[in-house]
Parts: structure tokens; C-alpha cells; sequence
């Protein structure tokens, strides 16, 4: 990882809820620049990668497996939409609407990329810093995305989904065509079920941990939400001026959610 050289005009003042800094004191020190990772691009293309992405290196060890699951669980659903494409294609054979084949590529290359940056990302960031505005960002569109996969799943004719209600009326005009839309419906509805499980996991975790509105809502107010990164690097710099520069550091005691069942 390359080396950045920053001015740091940070003093920490500490408070009961929230760290919060001002411009009192001029600190030259040194940070590692994290270079993005992901998504994964050759080097020879123009375009770079948008995201940091460790698991390991950034999420507690107590969370690392249900955020790696959960980013599984992303992998999945895109999955499902390259395959919603050929099924539609298949029914599109048989002799279906080529309206669901163009809809089925927009689907896939408008909901995968989103999906990552929607909801994967809020919840990464809110493991990694104990965050309960990405929490609360995670929970209102990961609810909004299971009622997507809900619709994708039942499978209405002309919306460019294989699910249930186009399979199973296709199998009167095409049995082969039927064959392989119905594969993608039971991949529709197994991720379906694995959403419910993550929102319902999630929440017991956030909720047990003593998650709640006001708390985020506190973050949105004093913008603490989107300098996490910031302050603990401000932090670890005031404290640790002397030993020479170091990585920016999440906190470590959090978060602090219980981890009494297995998922």
C-alpha cells in the first residue's frame, strides 16, 4: 500500500457519545493509504476499482463470518440474475416475449452492481465501525430488496423474471424451456429465504447490542456517520505522536453485539 502524506488539524475532544475534533492544533503525521480492491479490474483497463474490501482485515473477528455470508449471499443473488438471463433466452425459444430477455439483462446489470453498493456496503461499513446509520441505510433497503426478490420469485409474465407463476404456466407450451426457467426460480426462491434470514439476524444483533433510531440519528446530526476512517486516525495520531506514524485504526471494542446462536 502506498504512503500519503496529510497535514492533520485535528485536537480530539472527548465527549460521552460521539469524538469529536476541531482545528485547535496542526499535527503532521503520516497515513496508509488503503488502495481499493474491489470490484476486482485488470490493472491494464482504464477503469479502477471503487472499494476497499478486507473482511478480515476491517470487520471484528466475532462478525467476520456473517458478513462474509452475507457477501456470499450478494455473490448469490447476482448469480441468479446471470441465470434468470439464460432462462430467458430459454423462454424466449419456446416462444415467450423477447420483452423479458431485454428486461432480465437490465435487471442483471442494473440490481447486481447496485445490490453491492446499496445494501452490502452499509452493512460492511456498520460491522466495521459500529455505525448505526449504516445499519438503519442496511435495513431499509435490504427490506425494500426482499420485497424485490419476493416479486422476482412469484414471477409475473412480461416483467422479465423467471419465477413461479411463468414457470409453471410455460410448462403447457414448452417443457424444455420450462425445464430451465424453473431452475431459476428455485434459485429465486432460495435467496429470497436467505434475505429473510440475514434482515431478521441482522436486526436481533443490532437490537441486542443496544442499536436504536436515536443513535443514528445522532450520527446523521453530528456527521460522525461518514468520518469514522477520520476521527480514529485524528485519534491514534494525537495519542501515539511520538512512536512514529501508524495505520488508521477502527475501534476495536466494537462492536459489541452478542453472538449467542449460530447462523
Amino acid at each position: 500500500m502506498g504512503k500519503v502524506r496529510v497535514n492533520c488539524c485535528l485536537t480530539p475532544h472527548f465527549n460521552f457519545s460521539v469524538f469529536e475534533f476541531s482545528r485547535k492544533e496542526c499535527i503532521d503525521c503520516t497515513m496508509s493509504a488503503q488502495v481499493n480492491n474491489f470490484p476486482p479490474i485488470p490493472k491494464f483497463m482504464r477503469i479502477k476499482p471503487c472499494f476497499y474490501h478486507n473482511i478480515e482485515e476491517e470487520i471484528p473477528q466475532t462478525h467476520q463470518q456473517l458478513v462474509l455470508r452475507v457477501y456470499t449471499l450478494w455473490m448469490m443473488y447476482s448469480g441468479t440474475l446471470c441465470m434468470n438471463v439464460i432462462s430467458c433466452i430459454a423462454w424466449w425459444a419456446g416462444g415467450g416475449s423477447s420483452v423479458n430477455f431485454g428486461l432480465s439483462l437490465l435487471w442483471l446489470i442494473l440490481f447486481s452492481p447496485c445490490s453491492y453498493t446499496c445494501w452490502f456496503r452499509p452493512l460492511y461499513k456498520a460491522f466495521r465501525a459500529d455505525s448505526s446509520f449504516n445499519f438503519m441505510a442496511f435495513f431499509f433497503i435490504f427490506f425494500l430488496q426482499c420485497v424485490l426478490a419476493v416479486i422476482q420469485t412469484v414471477g409475473i409474465s412480461g416483467w422479465g423474471t423467471c419465477g413461479w407463476i411463468a414457470t409453471v404456466i410455460f410448462f403447457n407450451q414448452n417443457v424444455g424451456s420450462a425445464i430451465v426457467m424453473l431452475i431459476t426460480t428455485l434459485l429465486f426462491t432460495l435467496v429470497t429465504a436467505l434475505m429473510a434470514l440475514v434482515l431478521i439476524r441482522v436486526h436481533r444483533l443490532y437490537r441486542g447490542g443496544g442499536g436504536s433510531l436515536e443513535r443514528a440519528q445522532e450520527e446523521w446530526s453530528t456527521g460522525v456517520w461518514k468520518n469514522a476512517p477520520v476521527r480514529e486516525a485524528g485519534l491514534n495520531a494525537a495519542a501515539h505522536a511520538a512512536q512514529g506514524p501508524s495505520l488508521p485504526q477502527y475501534p476495536t471494542a466494537v462492536p459489541s453485539y452478542p453472538n449467542n446462536s449460530n447462523w
